[in-house]
């Protein structure tokens, strides 16, 4: 596991080199500031002060310099200096202008590494100096969360099953002194049949499970997480193209951000009772399969016409769903790489959120903004809600035509939410197609930060 609080140290005026972080606008104001000797290296490198420019700066002795770089990036992002941290020699470091606020996230998470299938660089950490020791810790447990999202979800499939999914609840349940209890076989294909649906064609060293998680005082305000963990996805009957399976690995990136999010309550110890629920299935390919056409129970009583055995997530969730809601909680959230639609509609770096609640729609929106982990609300239309009509059942799980994919699957989910409890539905891919500063490609956490600081505000003693 990743040092990062090594990374991140108050600064006691201890010694370190200096780092200019100097925006496009105020470049030329700076630089006038700066001796002719520094203003002679810049012009040396010809560097005009656009976005991205950098530049080792003399010192007044042969082994003192310090480093400029040219940032377009908001004080307040994450991502300010985290080419530096990727790339600065190993060594202790401060900012010259400013505090280091949100900067420090990104400066942690550029040295993250995931190791599983190859030998670590063995570079020592870059020390980032902060006057603001306060939040060390705060900052340090996001890039915590932040790396478990995208360590579970770049491991490979024959190392992520639901075995290891809920191998990954119990690691967390021990830490916090947390109860995972978790439901398969006989008593999931009775009380969960859409899981066990779902699931039942995988080899019985990946059969599908309800994975539960308890924790906090149960006089405290009930929320719920739920999280897709669909270990892998062929599609089912309905065969995905090799180039659509691919990725499916990350198919559990739901469950990922639902247990990085659950981490960081009990870590911070919000004062709330806490039920993580991670439905883990593979979705395989046996003389057991379920079928196109088959007509399923559910949990809640309602049958499922199903259309399409590669719209299973939203299967795995209703039965959740539908649990969760029988202990009445006040929130639900929920994650999921649900839908190829909302890629298609916003990307991979923007994940839709639907929620009916505006208060809770509102207080997400605003986090988001607040965090630099942006999500966009998209309708939970009514008017769409007929397309998930069956001739045969109470409803189909995915309607014909293609249209309105990410919102008609969101719709599918709020028939097994309760309507006494806010929920939410982010619609996440969980990966990063290219790398930036701080963001490899691979397994991402998208609105993970942005859910905290909402819980946080929510429930904060």
């Amino acid at each position: 596991m990743t040092d990062f609080a090594s990374m991140l140290q108050p600064d006691r005026g201890q010694p370190a080199r200096t780092i200019h972080v100097v925006h496009p606008d105020t470049y030329e104001g700076w630089l006038a500031k700066q001796s002719q000797r520094i203003r002679t290296t810049i012009a040396a490198h010809r560097l005009t002060g656009k976005a991205g420019d950098r530049a080792v700066l003399p010192g007044e002795t042969a082994d003192d310099w310090s480093m400029l770089l040219v940032c377009n990036e908001a004080v307040t992002s994450p991502w300010r200096i985290a080419s530096l941290g990727a790339s600065l020699p190993a060594g202790t470091y401060r900012l010259a202008e400013g505090p280091v606020g949100a900067a420090g996230l990104g400066w942690m998470l550029a040295q993250h590494q995931f190791t599983r299938y190859v030998k670590p660089d063995a570079t020592a950490p870059r020390v980032l100096l902060t006057a603001d020791a306060a939040h060390i810790d705060e900052t340090v447990r996001l890039a915590e969360a932040t790396a478990l999202v995208r360590d579970l979800v770049n491991t490979g499939a024959s190392d992520m099953g639901p075995a290891d999914l809920e191998a990954a609840a119990e690691t967390l349940a021990k830490r916090h002194g947390a109860t995972v209890t978790t439901t398969r076989g006989d008593a999931l294909a009775a009380g969960y049949p859409m899981i066990h649906a779902v699931g039942q064609a995988a080899s019985k060293d990946r059969a599908p499970r309800l994975i539960e998680l308890e924790w906090g005082d149960p006089s405290h305000p009930r929320i719920a997480l739920v999280g897709k963990g669909v270990t892998f996805d062929t599609g089912g009957l309905d065969i995905k193209p090799s180039a659509g399976m691919r990725l499916m690995k990350k198919d559990m990136g739901g469950a990922a951000h639902a247990l990085a999010l659950a981490s960081l309550v009990m870590a911070t110890k919000l004062p709330v009772r806490l039920h993580l629920l991670i439905p883990a299935v593979e979705n395989s390919i046996a003389g057991n399969a379920f079928r196109p056409g088959d007509v399923l129970a559910t949990r809640k009583g309602l049958t499922v016409e199903n259309t399409n055995t590669d719209a299973e997530g939203r299967l795995v969730l209703g039965d959740a769903l539908t649990k969760a809601g029988e202990s009445n909680p006040e929130l639900i959230l929920d994650f999921a790489t649900l839908t190829g639609a909302a890629r298609v509609a916003l990307g991979p770096d923007l994940p839709p959120m639907f929620t009916d609640n505006e208060s809770l729609a509102a207080d997400l929106l605003a986090s988001g903004l607040e965090q630099n982990d942006q999500m966009w609300r998209l309708p939970l239309w009514n008017g769409y809600d007929e397309m998930l009509k069956s001739d045969i059942a109470d409803m189909v799980n995915a309607p014909d035509g293609g249209f309105a994919g990410a919102i008609t699957a969101a719709l599918f989910l709020r028939r097994f939410v309760p309507k006494t409890a806010a929920w939410a539905h982010l619609d996440v891919f969980a990966w990063r197609p290219s790398a930036k500063p701080g963001r490899p490609k691979g397994g991402e956490a998208y609105a993970l930060r942005a859910a905290f600081a909402m819980l946080a505000k929510r429930y904060s003693r």
